[in-house]
């Protein structure tokens, strides 16, 4: 059976990057001063303007304005040529009694550090691995991301002279019996200076970026691939755009192969479960990969504000489980891993600020994360064989 997927990803100019960018910058900022600051920070940019708005409570409050006005000025912008303003505010009383003191600890008294925190908010979060590729991530995330990295690198290091910090690609892949067998079509949109020419950009993209991001596939006589197919990209950026944070949802993740439960991530600290929930989940799911038990991992897990235990674990293999059915697997996770809030962030050590690093290029398939570990392969074996 044949089928197509695709993926996306952009260059840490693109205006809703940006806005994440901004955003995690401030989180760990925040971190710095006060491991246990409570961060929900959103970012709005457009032509001349960008805006923070959000709750902070936190021991040391930062210059945010300092902070988004350096990241502007380290993406490539002029922040000379931009009005800042913040709007921010306290986090609620009642989010942050249900945070400090869960309703397991509250009404139900259970002891135990892991069960006095609740989780920040209510939702679903999901995370995905599969077996086609060395991050267990699906090739065309992989690629997509590989593409925008070095498209900035060459923007960077002035490899290719001209570009300037908007970009995006996205990559189609065709696939049979559920394998990745081609690449269909490759899109890169670039940001340029007004100088450069269409034709020398297409080739240095083709030659300097391409060529290398696409090793894991290269095209082939048939692929598409079009360079700036609206024929010119010299306005970009908040010139062209609006950025908002949290609109790259599938950026962040795993394109259009796997579903997401809806919460953005940055800009957020650990107790909102919409960020350390989806990297537990994609933590269990490429360790129930890299332990052989499916090749492809789908797992789900469902909180409610306030409350410290998972309402929902949930496992779906697409019918490629190899021990047991998937009802079998999600009753072994809790065996396995820890799933509290508390827990998820003494896990990975989430009170540190690693945020921003986060923001561009994809929250997964990244070796520098600790929720990439594969180090519950033989605990899940050993709970389920």
């Amino acid at each position: 059976m044949k089928r197509f997927y695709t993926a996306e990803s952009v260059t840490e100019g693109h205006p809703d990057k940006l806005c994440d960018l901004i955003a995690d910058s401030i989180l760990d900022e925040c971190l710095k001063g006060d491991p246990e600051a409570r961060v929900a920070c959103e970012v709005f940019a457009t032509k001349g303007t960008v805006l923070l708005a959000g709750e902070i409570t936190s021991k040391y409050e930062p210059d945010v304005l300092a902070v988004a006005e350096d990241v502007v000025e380290k993406v490539g912008y002029q922040a000379g040529e931009i009005l800042f303003d913040a709007l921010i505010h306290q986090q609620s009383p009642d989010i942050a009694q249900g945070v400090q003191n869960s309703m397991e600890s509250r009404k139900q008294h259970v002891a135990g550090e892991e069960w006095k925190m609740g989780a920040g908010d209510q939702g679903v979060m999901t995370g995905y691995a599969c077996s086609e590729t060395k991050q267990f991530l699906p090739l065309p995330v992989v690629l997509a991301h590989r593409i925008v990295r070095e498209l900035s690198a060459c923007r960077i290091s002035e490899y290719i002279r001209g570009l300037l910090p908007d970009g995006k690609a996205q990559i189609t892949v065709e696939y049979e019996d559920g394998k990745p067998v081609r690449l269909d079509t490759v899109i890169v949109s670039c940001q340029h200076a007004e100088e450069k020419s269409q034709k020398d950009l297409e080739r240095e993209i083709r030659q300097k970026v391409l060529r290398l991001a696409l090793r894991l596939l290269p095209p082939d006589e048939d692929t598409r691939i079009l360079i700036n197919p609206s024929g010119k990209f010299v306005v970009g950026g908040l010139d062209a755009d609006t950025g908002l944070t949290g609109r790259k949802l599938m950026v962040d993740c795993y394109g259009s192969i796997a579903p997401h439960g809806g919460g953005a991530f940055s800009g957020k600290d650990a107790t909102k479960v919409d960020r350390s929930g989806a990297y537990m989940a994609r933590y269990i799911a490429k360790n129930m990969v890299a332990a052989g038990l499916a090749e492809k991992c789908l797992v789900s897990l469902a909180y409610a504000i306030g409350v410290a235990e998972p309402v929902m674990v949930q496992v779906d293999t697409f019918g490629t489980g190899t021990v047991c059915a998937d009802d079998c697997l999600a009753a072994a996770i809790p065996l396995v891993f820890g799933l509290t809030p508390k827990q998820i962030i003494d896990h990975f050590k989430l009170q540190r600020p690693i945020y921003s690093q986060t923001a561009v290029f994809g929250h997964f398939g990244r070796k520098e994360f600790p929720w990439e570990r594969t180090d519950k392969v033989e605990a899940l074996r050993s709970a389920l064989l």
